[in-house]
């Protein structure tokens, strides 16, 4: 039997975990898009031990997100002719 901390195993475990989480009926499209995106803005993937980094990315993704909403709305009044 292959030893546990070899890495092609560990690689194999990480993506059939990957695959399981991706195909997993129990939550909607719209539910993992949701939560992937929450995690995202608040900066999930930043090291939690430094809060310079965390907030700072935090603050940067809202700023973002807050931009695209006001450039997608200024293309829908432009299309609309508002």
């Amino acid at each position: 039997m292959a030893e546990p901390n070899n890495h092609g195993d560990r690689e194999a475990q990480r993506i059939l975990n990957r695959v399981q989480q991706e195909s997993d009926p129990s939550g909607s499209l719209a539910a993992r898009a949701t939560k992937k995106m929450r995690d995202h803005v608040a900066a999930g993937d930043a090291d939690q031990s430094d809060w310079v980094e965390l907030w700072g990315t935090r603050i940067g993704r809202v700023l973002g997100l807050g931009l695209l909403v006001i450039l997608l709305v200024s293309l829908a009044r432009l299309f609309i002719g508002a």
